[in-house]
C-alpha cells in the first residue's frame, strides 16, 4: 500500500468517528429535550377536614373508633354519659303528667248550672201562662227572671274561671315540654356522630376521659373527595375558568405517577409569594395565584402527596 492509500484510509476512520460523536450528542440533546417538563403546576393533595367537639358534659363511656378508620356521615362514633339527662327528663314528664290531671272539665263542671237555667226557664213559662190566667202575679215572674239572669252570670263566671285555669295549665305544661325538649336535645348530643364520611385522621381523647363542650375527640377528612391545591403564574390564569377539566399527576415515586381527571373548583382573587415547597413552571414568577382541583380518591391519593397539574384534560 502506498502512501497515498494510507492517508485514505485514516481520514475514512476519523470521518466515521466524527459521526459517531455527532450521533452521541444527538441523543444526548434529545433526551435532555424529552425531559422537559410536560406540566403547567405543581402542588399537593388536601381533604376537607373536620374537628369533631363534645357538646356535653360527662364522662366517656364508649369511643371504639381507631384512626383510620372509614366512617359514613351520621355513624356513631362515641357514646357520653347521660344518666342525669335521663333522670331530668323523667321528673319533668311526671310533673307534666300530674299538672294535666288537675285540668277541669268544664262541660261538667257547668252542668248543675245550666240544668239549674233550664229549671228556671221552665218555671218561668209556667208563672207566664198562669199570669196570663190571672193565677200569679208579675212579682211572681219578675223574681223567676231576676233568678235565672243570676244563674247566666254565675254560669259565665264559672266558665271564664275554669278556662282560665285550664289556660294557666295548657301554658305551664308547654313551659315543662319545652324544657324535656331542650334535654331531649342534650341527651341526643351525648351520641357522637360523624359529620361526614371519610376516615378518621386524629383521636384526641379516650374512653373513661371526661368530656367537656368544645373538647376536641377527633378529626376526620373526607378522603374520597380530595382537592388538588396547585399555584400558577399571572400568564396562566387567561388559560383557566372554574369548572374547567384538567388532568392531575399524583407523584408515586421516581418514575411512578398516576393520573386523574379533575375539576377546576376555586381561583384565588389575589397573588401570593411562591411556596418554597412548590415550583412554579417559570421560577422567575416570585408572585403566583393559587387554585384548586376537585378530583375523586381511588383510594391511593394521601394527604399531603407531592403531585403535579396539566391543562390540559
Amino acid at each position: 500500500m502506498n502512501l497515498k492509500e494510507k492517508f485514505q484510509e485514516i481520514e475514512k476512520d476519523t470521518s466515521w468517528q466524527f459521526i459517531i460523536v455527532i450521533l452521541s450528542f444527538s441523543v444526548v440533546f434529545s433526551a435532555c429535550g424529552g425531559n422537559k417538563d410536560k406540566f403547567d403546576a405543581s402542588g399537593t393533595f388536601e381533604a376537607v377536614d373536620v374537628i369533631v367537639s363534645s357538646e356535653a358534659s360527662g364522662r366517656i363511656l364508649a369511643f371504639d373508633i381507631q384512626e383510620g378508620q372509614l366512617l359514613n356521615a351520621g355513624q356513631k362514633a362515641a357514646i357520653i354519659d347521660s344518666l342525669q339527662l335521663h333522670l331530668r327528663k323523667m321528673q319533668l314528664e311526671a310533673s307534666i303528667k300530674a299538672l294535666e290531671s288537675r285540668r277541669l272539665d268544664v262541660s261538667k263542671q257547668l252542668a248543675a248550672t245550666r240544668q239549674q237555667i233550664t229549671t228556671a226557664q221552665n218555671e218561668l213559662q209556667r208563672f207566664q201562662n198562669l199570669l196570663q190566667a190571672n193565677a200569679a202575679t208579675q212579682k211572681q215572674v219578675d223574681d223567676i227572671k231576676s233568678q235565672i239572669s243570676l244563674l247566666e252570670k254565675q254560669l259565665a263566671a264559672q266558665q271564664a274561671t275554669m278556662e282560665q285555669t285550664n289556660q294557666s295549665i295548657s301554658l305551664e305544661a308547654a313551659s315543662l315540654k319545652i324544657q324535656v325538649a331542650q334535654l331531649q336535645d342534650q341527651l341526643e348530643k351525648c351520641v357522637i356522630r360523624s359529620p361526614i364520611g371519610g376516615s378518621v385522621l386524629v383521636k384526641y381523647a379516650h374512653a373513661g376521659e371526661l368530656a367537656i363542650p368544645g373538647k376536641p375527640l377527633f378529626k376526620i377528612a373526607d378522603t374520597k373527595n380530595m382537592i388538588f391545591r396547585a399555584y400558577i403564574s399571572s400568564s396562566q390564569l387567561t388559560q383557566l375558568q372554574i369548572g374547567q377539566q384538567v388532568s392531575v399527576f399524583a407523584d408515586y415515586g421516581e418514575d411512578e405517577t398516576r393520573q386523574y381527571a379533575g375539576t377546576v373548583s376555586w381561583i384565588s382573587e389575589k397573588s401570593e409569594f411562591t411556596p418554597k415547597t412548590i415550583q412554579a413552571r417559570d421560577e422567575r414568577d416570585n408572585l403566583v395565584y393559587a387554585i384548586k382541583v376537585a378530583l375523586e380518591n381511588d383510594g391511593y391519593l394521601k394527604i399531603g402527596m407531592y403531585g403535579k397539574l396539566s391543562l390540559q384534560p
